[in-house]
């Protein structure tokens, strides 16, 4: 039987999600405690994988067994897991539904603090040295809805087999000193949003135009997008389905 697990992490401490060879991951500790609660050899697939340093709000994996689980295990997983690891639900799904293949979006958030706020080291990117033109940030945030092929927003040398993205929403919000930064897509390539990010910080600060994107994209080549902007403020926080 298949099961999805919806959970939530603090990246702070881990590799990304995805299982590294050396380094601890999010889904190695998953994993690890399905494992010694089940009483077997537990391999879970994730709706995605997030960069070291980038969390989860809302995240999805699958995993097979042939035990009926109950209700309780959620509350099992949660006392076995670190505390930066939380599960939301397990519920049973069809045999053939498939976290990564069968989400239909994926959303976003990313924060940057105007100010210096030592509330907020941990949880967005301070940039307070800078001042930034949101209403130039969202004119460029429009040119991406007219492409899908965001090969210069995407880490270098990785294994994808194409770099076309749907997008659904790209858009900066104000509120006192922090910016937030919502978007959303069918997919996303590694290191995108935070290219994105990097890329929208320099036309907000007067380093490029908001037309000057639409270059940057054109080029398709990483090295024309700006600097990708820090992990610890990145937050995946919502993969969608069509659960039948």
């Amino acid at each position: 039987m298949r099961y999805f697990i919806e959970f939530s992490y603090n990246g702070k401490n881990y590799f990304g999600y995805q299982i590294q060879p050396k380094d601890i991951s999010v889904q190695e500790e998953l994993e690890k405690a399905l494992s010694t609660i089940l009483r077997e050899k537990i391999k879970t697939t994730g709706a995605g994988r997030t960069d070291t340093g980038v969390h989860a709000k809302k995240m999805f994996a699958h995993f097979e067994t042939e035990q009926e689980l109950s209700d309780h295990l959620s509350h099992k997983l949660n006392s076995f897991l670190p505390a930066d690891i939380s599960i939301k639900r397990i519920f049973k799904v069809k045999d053939d539904f498939h976290a990564r293949f069968d989400a239909t979006f994926r959303t976003y958030e990313y924060y940057i603090s105007l100010e210096k706020n030592p509330f907020t080291q941990d949880s967005a990117w301070q940039h307070y040295r800078k001042n930034l033109d949101i209403n130039k940030m969202n004119e460029a945030c429009k040119i991406l809805f007219e492409y899908e092929d965001f090969t210069s927003f995407a880490k270098l040398h990785t294994d994808n087999k194409t770099n076309l993205c749907k997008m659904y929403k790209a858009q900066w919000e104000q509120n006192g000193t922090e910016l937030k930064f919502t978007v959303s897509a069918n997919r996303f390539l590694r290191n995108m949003v935070r290219a994105i990010v990097g890329t929208m910080v320099e036309v907000g600060s007067g380093k490029i135009q908001p037309e000057d994107v639409r270059k940057v994209i054109e080029n398709k080549n990483r090295n024309s997008a700006g600097t990708s902007a820090p992990a610890h403020a990145l937050y995946l926080v919502d993969v969608g389905y069509d659960f039948k």
